[in-house]
């Protein structure tokens, strides 16, 4: 870590640093974006000479593995003795340094690994040309620049942030989707579409759909990661908890029960993990991680679109359960207000089994948060499972192992670039005063914005008055809106705004 100051920011309706010359921040009015809905846009941090591109040599995974396929980011301080050692023997002057995992609220802080870099260049080619002589010479890398460690607090951000002041807002805020879900829509032809005044990204995405737990309106439509954290939205928007949460549904034929393992996504695949039993290789969540299960039982729902096709069973329901018909194929499409049940495995047996035209299957759905308290499911309530939890209770409060974003195992490339080192983020919480905050911070833009490690977004929402607060898909997805000026951010990737699995809207009363 350089030696830049710890910005001190002061939650208000702006936001407002003390003022170090190298820390420095600025707050702009906010601007009206509907009546209690406000829009600040900040800049914060500055660049200075401690902010420069480098060359990362990547790690093999075992002390003896080959360096010209060396694929990890970081590694034990052995393996990065060797690289090191090996670096000068070509005449590099190489720089050891350690990588350090902040505390969170379910695990305690400490080395994370080792990193081995090369050189010091004021610009990405410069970088590049550094890359290309270190490959030569048999080793592998990538490029980085070091305000995007998500070590530097003072290092340039932007800043938006939407405030909703339900006290004089008269609309509604709530989630949202394109004409399925399994299928994608950008935020702005969503906001466009429904007549929003205001919008971010939300859920992440993954197999052509959202992916976590989903209600909607008070029906379960995405299937748990179960326990991550998620955020429960009720009262059009003006009740907000942040928690944890599991969902269980039960599928029953008779006097026969089984336990579904998802809604509405691919059987088998089970993206992010956490699934109620059977996956492989652990039922533990882990983000951004396919694991499997052979055997699974997947319901399937109208706001889906047309199911996958693919060997197995299916049963098709009407819209009160009753079985239409009983395929040993899967694929057919759902009736309206209906549903099909589709099984892949020895589940398919199951199904085939108790499952017969004419017969009435009922599905029970269960939803509990983090005290294990059901979690009454009305035409009002919402719940959208991202995560990780940032603020509970008005204190940071990140549950990373329980949400997945640490990696077991020696390989910690995943924890170290998604959760330690700087990205774009979106954010959602509620303040002190009932307001709904929703912020995005841009990212991997270097000299411009550079974006948070996820402890640092912690503290940016607490600072912003949060007294519970939640992560949202981010990176690239990271986008903010308004119908008054179209893309208020500057969204990571080349091509700007990406296509969406769901999003929340800021609608005003019509």
């Amino acid at each position: 870590m350089n030696g830049k100051p710890l910005l001190t920011l002061v939650a208000a309706a702006t936001l407002v640093a003390s003022a170090p010359a190298t820390a420095r921040a600025s707050a702009p009015e906010p601007v009206v974006v509907a009546p209690g809905v406000t829009l600040t846009q900040l800049s914060l941090g500055a660049k200075d000479a401690d902010d420069f591109w480098t060359v990362h040599v990547y790690l093999p995974a075992t002390i003896d593995g080959p360096l010209a396929r060396a694929g990890t980011a970081l590694g034990s301080r052995e393996i990065a003795d060797r690289v090191t050692t090996a670096l000068r023997e070509k005449g590099f002057e190489p720089r050891l340094e350690e990588v350090a995992l902040p505390a969170f609220a379910d695990r305690p802080g400490g080395t994370l690994g080792w990193i081995v870099r090369v050189g010091r260049y004021a610009t990405a080619a410069e970088a590049a040309t550094g890359l290309a002589k270190v490959r030569a010479a048999g080793f592998a890398g990538g490029t980085r620049y070091t305000a995007q460690d998500g070590t530097d607090a003072g290092a340039p951000q932007k800043v938006h942030v939407l405030r909703v002041d339900f006290r004089e807002f008269r609309g509604t805020v709530g989630t949202d989707f394109g004409p399925t879900l399994n299928g994608m829509e950008t935020l702005t032809s969503l906001m466009s579409s429904t007549g929003a005044v205001a919008g971010i990204n939300a859920q992440w995405f993954l197999n052509g759909s959202p992916t976590g737990l989903y209600v909607k309106d008070g029906k379960v439509i995405g299937s748990a990661t179960q326990g991550r954290g998620g955020i429960k939205i009720t009262h059009g928007g003006r009740r907000v908890d942040v928690d944890s949460y599991t969902a269980h549904l039960t599928l029953r034929a008779g006097g026969e029960t089984v336990e579904l393992d998802a809604v509405n996504r691919i059987p088998g695949e089970v993206w992010n993990c956490g699934g109620v039993g059977g996956d492989q290789p652990t039922e533990k969540a882990q983000h951004d991680f396919k694991c499997t299960d052979d055997s699974e039982l997947v319901r399937f729902t109208p706001e889906w679109g047309t199911p996958p096709s693919g060997a197995g069973a299916e049963a098709v329901l009407d819209a009160r359960g009753k079985v239409l018909a009983v395929n040993s194929t899967r694929g057919a499409a759902v009736p309206p207000g209906g549903s099909t049940i589709q099984a892949i495995g020895d589940s398919a047996g199951w199904l085939l089994a108790n499952a017969r035209p004419g017969r009435k299957l009922t599905v029970t759905e269960r939803v509990e948060d983090g005290r294990g308290r059901r979690v009454p499911l009305t035409p009002d309530t919402t719940i959208l499972q991202v995560g990780p939890t940032l603020v509970r209770d008005g204190q940071v409060s990140v549950n990373a192992d329980a949400d997945g974003i640490l990696r077991d195992g020696t390989d910690q490339t995943f924890t170290y670039n998604w959760t330690v080192r700087a990205n774009p983020r979106s954010m959602i919480g509620v303040d002190g005063e009932g307001r709904l905050i929703l912020a995005v911070v841009d990212g991997r833009q270097d000299g411009y914005s550079e974006g948070l490690g996820i402890a640092q977004t912690a503290e940016l929402m607490k600072r912003l008055g949060a007294v519970q607060a939640l992560n949202l898909d981010g990176g690239g997805s990271s986008v903010m809106a308004t119908a008054q000026g179209g893309i208020v951010n500057r969204p990571s990737d080349a091509t700007g705004q990406r296509s969406l699995g769901n999003v929340f809207l800021v609608r005003a009363a019509g």
